[in-house]
């Protein structure tokens, strides 16, 4: 069944190609016409191959995340902060900055579910929906990975608001079903009473919805405590292909004891994917530990683990990465960035090594 499946999307994304090419050849010969972006290769004013034009569709493979030619892929970028809260920053301008001056291949759109304004709790669904839709045909037309994020957090139990998950990522797996960059992560950090018992069955119902759409994206599913007790979803995985399970850090917080336990699991064969993590103190606040991020950046190395850095706006805190006041959303100097954007888009960059 899951390779018919596979098989149909193919053919499907096959027909596609062809009918627009087809199309595509047409258009072109039409005097005046400037050539539009495929959605699955690259922006027009891209010169050089993007990283979806470069990967392809992912997949899970073991611990490892890997490309269309089954070589090991590492996703590295920044995660919004609060869709409602910043808006702005979803903005083709910024994630093209994040792409060609940082060096991210991936950005992660946070959408809270239970905060004040969140998608559960007053916010404006349409309005919310929009951004997120937004988001990911930014990321898709500069051939950027995308994940779509449940921000599950104040709810602390994601079965609190099951069933608008449900429809949530029905209508979104359905949207971007043909799209080979579209990550979902359904339950940001548990935490509090929440149970893996509780996740799993509520990842039993998240994840077929999914699935009937998209046969093969890759979902990232949350762990309890935060997103830190990934040994107990390698006790009792889920039973679905393409999965993997959200570790998160902060550095001046979460020291060797959790990259003991993030090691041994990925050493067992647990696919591990660090959607979040930040420098400073797992408050967001605090003095920056950039010793300890370095070790987690050697461990992500190390295991070929992707990471996923919080967070893009100037929030007067230590883990936003632009400074407190700064009003640009793109092309920003080092003057713009805070200790921890500087550091960060370093090691996007390469430069730390």
């Amino acid at each position: 069944m899951k390779d018919r499946k596979r098989d149909r999307k193919a053919l499907r994304k096959t027909g596609l190609a062809a009918f627009m090419a087809l199309l595509t050849a047409l258009v072109l010969c039409m005097p005046g016409t400037v050539q539009a972006a495929g959605p699955h290769v690259q922006a027009a004013e891209d010169k050089a191959p993007t990283p979806v034009g470069a990967h392809g569709a992912l997949r899970v493979n073991g611990p490892d995340l890997v490309d269309a030619k089954g070589e090991k892929i590492q996703l590295k970028g920044m995660s919004t902060h609060g869709l409602s809260w910043f808006p702005r920053y979803v903005d083709k301008e910024t994630f093209r900055t994040l792409r060609d001056d940082w060096g991210a291949n991936c950005v992660r759109l946070a959408l809270y579910t239970d905060e004040y304004n969140g998608y559960c709790s007053g916010g404006n669904k349409e309005e919310l929906k929009n951004l997120v839709n937004n988001g990911v045909s930014y990321a898709t037309d500069l051939g950027m990975y995308v994940i779509v994020d449940w921000h599950v957090l104040n709810d602390r139990d994601p079965n609190v608001h099951k069933g608008e998950a449900l429809a949530f990522f029905d209508e979104m797996a359905e949207k971007w079903k043909d799209h080979d960059n579209v990550i979902y992560e359904i339950c940001n950090e548990p935490n509090s009473g929440a149970t893996w018992e509780g996740i799993r069955a509520y990842a039993g119902e998240v994840i077929p919805v999914i699935r009937k759409h998209d046969p093969d994206a890759v979902i990232i599913v949350g762990t309890p405590t935060w997103s830190q007790d990934i040994d107990q979803a390698l006790a009792s995985p889920l039973e679905f292909d393409n999965v993997m399970y959200a570790l998160h850090f902060y550095a001046a917080t979460h020291t060797d004891w959790l990259r003991d336990r993030c090691e041994k699991c990925v050493e067992k064969g647990l696919p591990v994917f660090i959607s979040e993590f930040g420098m400073c103190d797992a408050s967001g606040s605090g003095a920056n530990n950039f010793e300890q991020a370095a070790r987690w950046m050697e461990l992500a190395k190390k295991w070929n683990l992707s990471y996923i850095c919080w967070n893009l706006a100037d929030k007067n805190e230590t883990s936003s990465v632009l400074k407190p006041g700064c009003t640009k959303v793109s092309r920003w100097t080092e003057e713009d960035l805070s200790e921890s954007g500087q550091w960060i888009r370093r090691q996007l960059r390469g430069e730390h090594d």
